[in-house]
């Protein structure tokens, strides 16, 4: 399974947010929880239906999306 492959989108899911592997898992909270200086380890261990991948994932996501010709500054 290719990365990308476990980042999910079901409109039904989480108000249609990127999920990991279609549970309930928002790619944006595992990337709160590493941005706030979690430990990927210490994020599988409070969350056991995840896999190292899936930490992977959401990291690979994140870069993707952000590969723009332009970007802004974030404000507040």
């Amino acid at each position: 399974m290719a990365l990308l492959d476990r980042i999910t989108v079901d409109p039904a899911l989480c108000h249609g947010k990127p999920c990991i592997r279609g549970l309930r898992y928002p790619v944006e909270t595992i990337l709160d929880l590493l941005s706030g200086g979690m430990e990927p380890a210490d994020v599988l261990a409070d969350y056991p239906d995840l896999e190292p991948d899936d930490i992977r994932a959401a990291l690979a996501y994140a870069a993707e999306i952000t590969r723009t010709q332009r970007a802004l500054p974030i404000t507040g």
